[in-house]
């Protein structure tokens, strides 16, 4: 059985053992961005380099080489969340000597892993996450004190919620039997999931971490059920906590479509047989219980433009009277979708939702892993999530053929179809466009802005279509060609 971290209070926590320190990293990563400082203190031996480098591989999100800086004094990493640098300032003598290693430029640019902080004196920033390692009884086990002030102190709520979790998750894997696993973060999402590979001795699987009240875990495995007794490659339920949020899945590996099409694998017959599932999926009956994506919900997602787009770009709430035109100009065009037979929407059917699975069979060979927000609807949506991807650009002939392709094999009326893939092409582009700032200013995760100059540009495209003349005179108006191209203010490099 894992031993678990124990809260003594919400700030005093044992470490039983070196997994239970690992897993306060991997806490601890989840909540650090550039220009923090991370000052862990402590005798030698109390664990503060197992805790740095458990904390630079949950950050790096892959195993790395960390090697103790001890003589070296610094050791610098590219992360995902920037420069992130790790100093031992045990041998220097002085306050000032810290400044020929370049802390001046961590403190300010980067993320900062100082061991031995005390001899930076009142040169260490105000605002740093105090680590005071100590033993405990046992031999493996450690106690970290843990303190902030000014700008980190916001964060330990989160931190002491954080701890929680990871006890919850480590008790549901023991109970589920695997909790002697080996656990490496995988990329996440825009939502508040989060995703781990568990390696075992002779099997490997996937725990998805879905916290409520934010996340519901009940409608992927009533989905994926479903899909896999069409004989679709949606990862199995294995283990499920769901009143917790938990659930043990079946690992379909690393084929990821965007991981193949970086290494420069075939786009056609990737994107072929993910447009080839999407017709068959069509022809079949969708499951019952799920809501209609109907105008009025399509206009409610909508609102992520005059919510968040406008207040970051402008630095002031929407006028009332430009929400209103907005609302009216979208309600105008999508009174004009066609109408259709609704079909199973799985809703981010795109490249890096699905995997490739060559040793698989037809229609199999597509793994998909982001279903739980399926709803009923037109079946252009999920088509135009596919070819019209603000995470990448497909080659305009490419999507052209695509778009043919299911045309000739769904056997919809070709003019009515096309006219709904630029209705909801638009939809959905201008809702992302909506949802980007939105990750930025709530939820802390700015890398996503860097989508939004490809996501205007499709919609742009989409905008030409003669029923959504409207809605692009008010973009034009509104947020000009000009504006959609720059920075929002504010905005991080």
């Amino acid at each position: 059985m894992s031993a678990p971290l124990q809260a003594l209070s919400p700030l005093d926590l044992t470490l039983a053992d070196p997994d239970a320190t690992a897993r306060f990293a991997e806490v601890v990563a989840e909540l650090v961005r550039p220009g923090d400082v991370l000052a862990l203190s402590g005798d030698l031996g109390a664990g503060k380099t197992s805790f740095a480098r458990a904390l630079i591989n949950a950050i790096c999100r892959e195993p790395v080489e960390v090697p103790s800086p001890t003589f070296t004094l610094v050791q610098s990493y590219e992360t995902p969340k920037g420069v992130l640098w790790h100093f031992d300032l045990y041998r220097i003598r002085q306050p000032e000597e810290a400044y020929e290693l370049g802390i001046e430029e961590a403190f300010a640019t980067g993320i900062s892993v100082i061991e031995w902080p005390g001899r930076l004196g009142l040169l260490l920033p105000e605002g740093a996450l105090h680590l005071d390692f100590a033993q405990a009884a046992g031999s493996d086990a450690r106690r970290v004190r843990v303190g902030a002030d000014s700008a980190f102190a916001e964060r330990l709520p989160a931190l002491a919620s954080g701890v929680a979790r990871m006890t919850a998750m480590t008790r549901f894997l023991d109970e589920a039997g695997w909790g002697a696993a080996v656990r490496r973060p995988l990329a996440g999402d825009a939502s508040f999931r989060r995703y781990f590979r568990l390696m075992g001795e002779s099997d490997t699987a996937v725990l998805m971490d879905a916290p409520p009240p934010f996340e519901d875990v009940r409608p992927f495995v009533a989905i994926a059920g479903w899909l896999g007794a069409q004989d679709y490659s949606a990862p199995r339920v294995r283990a499920a906590d769901s009143a917790a949020g938990f659930l043990l899945l079946e690992d379909l590996g690393d084929g990821l479509y965007g991981r193949l099409l970086a290494s420069g694998q075939d786009a056609s017959a990737l994107y072929g047989a993910a447009v080839d599932l999407l017709a068959d999926l069509h022809r079949r009956a969708p499951p019952g219980g799920l809501d209609m994506q109907d105008v009025p919900r399509l206009l409610d997602e909508l609102a992520l433009i005059p919510d968040w787009y406008l207040p970051a770009l402008t630095g002031r709430p929407c006028p009332a009277a430009v929400r209103a035109e907005y609302q009216a100009a979208w309600q105008a065009a999508l009174a004009e979708l066609p109408p259709f037979s609704p079909v199973l929407v799985l809703r981010d059917y795109f490249a890096d939702n699905l995997l490739w699975l060559p040793g698989r069979s037809g229609l199999a060979r597509v793994g998909l892993l982001d279903f739980q927000d399926a709803i009923l609807g037109h079946p252009a949506y999920d088509l135009v999530s596919l070819l019209h991807d603000a995470r990448r650009d497909l080659p305009p002939a490419l999507c052209a053929d695509l778009l043919q392709r299911y045309i000739a094999a769904s056997g919809v009326e070709a003019e009515a179809f096309r006219t709904a893939c630029a209705l909801l092409g638009a939809q959905r582009n201008a809702r992302i466009a909506g949802l980007w700032p939105r990750l930025w200013r709530r939820d802390n995760k700015p890398q996503y802005l860097a989508f939004l100059p490809r996501t205007f540009a499709l919609l742009e495209r989409d905008l030409a279509h003669p029923r959504l003349a409207r809605v692009r005179a008010w973009f034009d108006r509104e947020i000009p060609p000009a504006l959609r191209r720059q920075k929002l203010p504010g905005a991080p490099r």
